[in-house]
């Protein structure tokens, strides 16, 4: 569904219509009196008329509270490193994992109003205990292999491109088997559930409940075969039973989409632009009810059209240089580098080499209560 990016405030209409010569009479000194009397009665009973509020309860368009912003992976990778020296996995903070809080979002750790992003550092030989929560999450690696993540007792291989699922209320742990520390980004739908007061929390074993290292999970060798499901499992599921979408995979299907574009057929999003979603195989909708996750690569010189949507996104770099522009503003990208994009904020994207990025958002929130709008000027 799309909607104008139309700028026009309450205060704009209401200041257009006092130059018309529309104003309202002032108030008597009696009736001023008794506004004032109404306004503090209102306030003994914990109650706020709408009439003072609605240009912040109910914008024109969105406004959100949460600004663009850019984080660098060379700046972000040696703070978890020292992280790593200095801070202990175990009970208590459970996790090493350091959040990206958004300058706008008055130091709460959030991205964004419903995303939670963090880069998570295990060191060598380091074991993550498991524990379950009711916020779903995922991971993404962008380099580095050696920790295997225990989902509700089956043993995941995490490495560089790999896209993880840990669905709410799963167990979960993470092994390093290496002397190697190993980093990743972990989204998850945190505030989103901290807000509605819908999270449970629940402690596991101290370490993992299986510490084999197999190269494959009992997950994708059920449920990881292009076009075919298991007759075992015909009942659709909420969350992907997909534990891991293996970047081989994501790789190939992003190759022949330019592949089939140089053959002249139908296949990109635009030119240049081949991109991909992670999926539910039971549903055919995404991998969980409150993340959406893609991955897109743009060939060098190509562009992406500045776009406005309704809910945030996380973006972080693969591969390849390039550039986003945030609401104006001119932005240098290189491996690693992560970015939000706030609700309603215009976005674009130019790749300078091939140019990789893992993007999730809160789509599915917004597209099931039917709140989701986009805007691209000069399109209906």
């Amino acid at each position: 569904m799309s909607i104008s990016a139309e700028n026009t405030t309450h205060e704009s209409i209401a200041a257009a219509h006092e130059a018309a010569g529309h104003q309202l009479p002032a108030p008597t000194p009696e009736e001023q009196a008794q506004l004032d009397q109404l306004y503090k009665d209102f306030d003994a009973e914990n109650l706020i008329p709408l009439w003072t509020e609605i240009g912040d309860l109910m914008p024109m368009v969105p406004t959100p509270k949460a600004i663009p912003h850019v984080w660098r992976w060379n700046d972000l990778y040696p703070l978890a490193a020292r992280a790593g020296d200095l801070v202990p996995v175990g009970r208590g903070g459970e996790r090493r994992a350091i959040a990206l809080a958004n300058p706008g979002l008055a130091g709460t750790p959030y991205a964004t109003p419903t995303l939670w992003a963090a880069i998570q550092y295990l060191g060598a030989h380091e074991t993550a205990p498991e524990h379950r929560h009711s916020q779903n999450a995922f991971r993404f690696v962008v380099e580095g292999e050696g920790v295997w993540t225990v989902v509700n007792g089956d043993p995941v291989a995490m490495r560089r491109g790999d896209f993880l699922l840990t669905p709410g209320w799963n167990f979960h742990g993470h092994h390093n088997d290496t002397d190697q520390p190993m980093a990743w980004i972990d989204g998850l739908d945190i505030p989103f559930v901290h807000y509605a007061d819908a999270g449970f929390f629940e402690f596991g074993t101290e370490r993992v409940t299986d510490e084999a290292t197999p190269d494959i999970s009992r997950s994708e060798r059920l449920w990881a075969h292009p076009g075919l499901r298991p007759l075992s499992g015909l009942q659709d599921t909420v969350n992907s039973p997909i534990a891991a979408y293996r970047w081989e995979h994501t790789d190939a299907a992003l190759r022949e989409q330019l592949l089939l574009e140089d053959e002249g057929h139908p296949a990109t999003v635009s030119q240049g632009h081949a991109a991909i979603r992670y999926t539910n195989p039971t549903t055919g909708g995404d991998v969980m009810p409150t993340i959406r996750a893609e991955f897109h690569r743009l060939r060098a010189g190509a562009s992406t059209e500045p776009l406005h949507e309704v809910g945030s996104s996380v973006w972080q770099v693969f591969e390849g240089t390039g550039t986003v522009i945030l609401n104006g503003e001119t932005k240098q990208l290189a491996k690693g580098d992560l970015f939000v994009v706030p609700s309603w904020q215009e976005w674009s994207l130019t790749a300078e080499t091939e140019f990789d990025l893992f993007r999730f958002s809160d789509a599915p929130i917004f597209e099931r209560l039917n709140f989701n709008r986009s805007y691209t000027e000069g399109r209906k």
